[in-house]
């Protein structure tokens, strides 16, 4: 692609979704414009002309929008090729983009989705079954995905597709169960269980593409009082 191509993202760095993407930005040294979306105000009429659900994160590349954080950080990888996935046609590439594909999706559905049950756990009993739930789908599906990540996913000593994906909730997990938001219980379960994840995520977590916007106190006293408000315990 062009060093001139135009790119704006539409983005608000609360949320976890547009987090892949700046992850993706800064990994491939992309320069782009940066519009942040006001969480705590209605969306304007021009921001639903640019995205008519409302949501981050949004891309323009060139006057074309694109929308949808998987989607944005998938076209940005095939846009400008690098370290952090083959190409399809490339020798074992479309191979690893399975792999990949199916690390992700097992992350999300089997572990990250299950968490967002401690939102609206009512009681420590609750939450310490949401966390019983998480660590045993991360132990069963997860843990066995990353048996070569050396430190990175599919043995790569630099960061991956899959890290761009998982990482922002990874570095949350870690950030959320030390301030006891998340019970504390979660991180202790998974390094009781799951030390190929431990040794994973703790390299994720530190890596600086994954912390360049990461505002650790803002993040923890906001989902602390995003539980509060759909009333969860903490």
């Amino acid at each position: 692609m062009a060093s001139q191509d135009k790119i704006i993202l539409y983005t608000n760095h609360l949320c976890p979704w547009a987090h892949r993407v700046h992850i993706a930005l800064e990994e491939l040294g992309i320069p782009f414009e940066e519009v942040i979306i006001d969480f705590d105000t209605p969306r304007t009429p021009e921001y639903l002309e640019i995205n008519p659900r409302g949501l981050v994160p949004a891309l323009s590349y060139n006057g074309e929008i694109i929308i949808e954080s998987g989607i944005i950080s998938q076209f940005l990888v095939d846009a400008y090729p690098s370290h952090l996935i083959p190409a399809s046609n490339a020798p074992g590439g479309a191979i690893r983009r399975a792999r990949v594909g199916l690390f992700v999706d097992t992350f999300n559905s089997k572990f990250n989705s299950v968490l967002y049950g401690l939102f609206s756990a009512k009681s420590q009993e609750d939450r310490e079954a949401v966390v019983e739930k998480a660590i045993a789908g991360l132990v069963k599906e997860v843990e066995p995905l990353l048996a070569d990540a050396s430190p990175f996913f599919g043995g790569s000593n630099t960061i991956t597709l899959a890290e761009v994906l998982t990482g922002s909730f990874v570095v949350r997990v870690k950030s959320l169960t030390a301030a006891n938001v998340y019970p504390k219980s979660l991180w202790t379960g998974i390094e009781a269980k799951a030390p190929n994840f431990v040794k994973w995520a703790s390299v994720v977590a530190a890596h600086p593409s994954v912390t360049s916007i990461f505002h650790e106190k803002v993040i923890v006293e906001g989902t602390r009082a995003k539980i509060l408000e759909r009333g969860g315990v903490v």
